[in-house]
């Protein structure tokens, strides 16, 4: 991978970053489960990329060696989005039950 393309690259990753965070700001406290479902949807997403990309690695290198930095960080990646997704449907389950138990009595 080239500097430019990495400049670039890590250019879009800080400004979806940026835009994400203010997007997250300004969203009112009644629409935060339907949110977190949204973002458990993506992790999901992002988990099924960078299996993808992990196994395309030692799929498409054709005999030579993989480059074992771009797994490292694939494996880093599904590690992460794995504790994101589970975490985010473990919270908006816990929300979903204080709703539960509210409309009860």
């Amino acid at each position: 991978m080239s500097s430019e393309t990495l400049v670039e690259n890590l250019f879009v990753f800080m400004l979806a970053s940026f835009i994400g965070l203010e997007l997250i700001k300004g969203v009112s406290r009644l629409l935060h489960t339907p949110l977190m479902s949204l973002t458990n949807a993506i992790s999901s997403i992002a988990i099924v990329g960078s299996l993808f990309v992990t196994a395309g690695q030692f799929l498409h290198t054709q005999g030579a060696a993989p480059s074992y930095v771009i797994v490292l960080l694939g494996a880093v990646a599904v590690a992460c989005s794995s504790i994101n997704a589970i975490g985010g449907f473990m919270i908006t389950e816990r929300i979903l039950k204080m709703f539960r138990q509210r409309e009860g009595n």
